[in-house]
């Protein structure tokens, strides 16, 4: 059944995930009060689009909110979003979505909470992003960090370079000759492409490869991959918006960071609230500058302005420095392939991270699963319960017995994860994370729910 999805708000966030939805054949209607944005909708897409203030009322009643199912606000301004929440609720919209750059409202003693406006679900990109590259600089020569079960589980993507003793050997020789080093190999992008690997799969240079590992096991994953971690003392962030702030409040009392900004206005703005940051004021494309400011001595560059020419140019000079570790923030999906093959070490984008969240919340809200999505490599994860009546407990199958074409990454067991191998148990009650392509997702239902 297709689901029925408004969204409010055509910026760079709501017309990221209005593409992605689309994929999906969902009926979908956009909401925007700038006539060149829709239009750009409307050249993108198969969409409804409603040009109009998405607070308003009488815009919203243009729309049958008894028939949608999942409302989005997404502008960039909190109030905005706020206001079209709880309309839209009211008009009789099933399950509301709001993107909120303040996190004050989710504060437990918040005078006006996201309830208060009706909302089921608040996404917080920049926030997100924030925690995505502090991840990255805690977990040092990784593309990529996520967590799950409780930051028990760690996916961890790492970029093979031609140093690396993965490169040239298969995913079964390597395991075989690291028997105390317990993974799973869950995905390999390689060649702009992503893959569900299996045990003859050889590694390839150049591969971003994502494993999944206990978390207290990461740093071996690192050595095992020949990209151990390294010791991060100075930073330097570019960009003193949210997401630059937001790392500077995180990282200023364990790392020595310089924050530099364009704008003295901005910068003279934020500088009382990070006592323990250098702020500068410059261009982080001036060489000059950079020179002055040490960037011979850098661990980590990260650039996160709002204009990402700014922050893609900037990187490449840190990199052309010799940074360790250089992390870019980039507002649209476009650029994301030819960034990987530039070799900057990180890419982030909020604009993925809102598609990804909002994902796993209509997917889980769907299918009463948890499902994750990462957009940027076309691959879902899953998380589900062993039922005691399954198919696989019923015809005593063998991990072996499971298709090439997922991934089972981890068991969970009375609160013990375990990295499975092909001698491994699943019995009933478990809980197993999977990775795979979206459209295998139902053939994993089949067999253990």
């Amino acid at each position: 059944m297709s689901l029925r999805i408004v969204i409010v708000g055509a910026g760079q966030v709501g017309y990221n995930l209005s593409k992605s939805l689309a994929k999906k054949d969902y009926s979908i209607t956009v909401v925007d009060n700038d006539e060149n944005k829709c239009l750009k909708v409307k050249n993108a897409i198969d969409a409804k689009v409603v040009l109009g203030n998405g607070a308003s009322q009488r815009i919203l009643q243009k729309i049958d909110m008894t028939d949608v199912d999942y409302f989005l606000a997404l502008t960039s301004l909190d109030e905005i979003n706020l206001i079209a929440s709880k309309t839209a609720k009211t008009l009789g919209a099933r399950k509301v979505i709001a993107r909120l750059r303040s996190t004050e409202f989710s504060h437990k003693n918040s005078i006006l909470s996201p309830e208060a406006f009706l909302i089921d679900h608040v996404c917080h990109p920049e926030k997100a992003a924030h925690e995505e590259i502090e991840k990255l600089i805690r977990r040092t020569s990784a593309v990529e960090v996520v967590n799950f079960h409780n930051d028990k589980i760690t996916l961890l993507g790492i970029k093979l370079e031609n140093s690396s003793p993965l490169v040239g050997r298969s995913v079964s020789n390597v395991k075989l000759a690291n028997p105390f080093i317990n993974h799973q190999t869950a995905v390999i992008f390689r060649n702009d492409e992503s893959f569900v690997p299996h045990s003859d799969t050889i590694y390839n240079k150049d591969d971003v490869v994502y494993f999944i590992t206990r978390t207290e096991d990461v740093e071996l994953i690192q050595q095992l991959s020949g990209k151990p971690s390294f010791d991060v003392n100075n930073i330097m962030i570019v960009g003193a918006g949210k997401i630059g702030r937001l790392l500077s409040k995180s990282l200023q009392y364990d790392y020595n960071i310089r924050l530099i900004e364009k704008s003295k206005t901005k910068a003279e703005k934020y500088n009382p609230s990070l006592s323990n940051t250098l702020m500068l004021v410059g261009n982080a494309l001036d060489p000059e500058l950079l020179e002055s400011e040490n960037i011979f001595e850098m661990d980590c560059f990260i650039a996160a302005t709002e204009d990402e020419q700014t922050n893609i140019m900037s990187c490449l000079l840190a990199k052309d420095y010799g940074v360790k570790q250089v992390v870019v923030h980039i507002s649209t999906t476009n650029y994301i392939k030819p960034i990987r093959r530039m070799g900057i070490d990180a890419i982030v984008s909020k604009n993925v991270s809102a598609v990804n969240e909002v994902f796993k919340f209509i997917h889980t809200d769907q299918q009463e699963i948890e499902i994750s999505r990462f957009e940027d490599i076309d691959i879902d994860s899953i998380e589900l319960n062993v039922t005691p009546n399954c198919k696989y407990l019923r015809k005593k199958y063998s991990i072996n017995d499971l298709p090439d074409s997922i991934c089972l990454g981890a068991v969970i067991r009375d609160s013990k994860v375990i990295i499975p191998n092909s001698q491994s148990k699943i019995l009933e009650n478990d809980k197993i994370l999977v990775f795979l392509k979206p459209q295998y997702i139902s053939k994993v239902e089949n067999i253990f729910h």
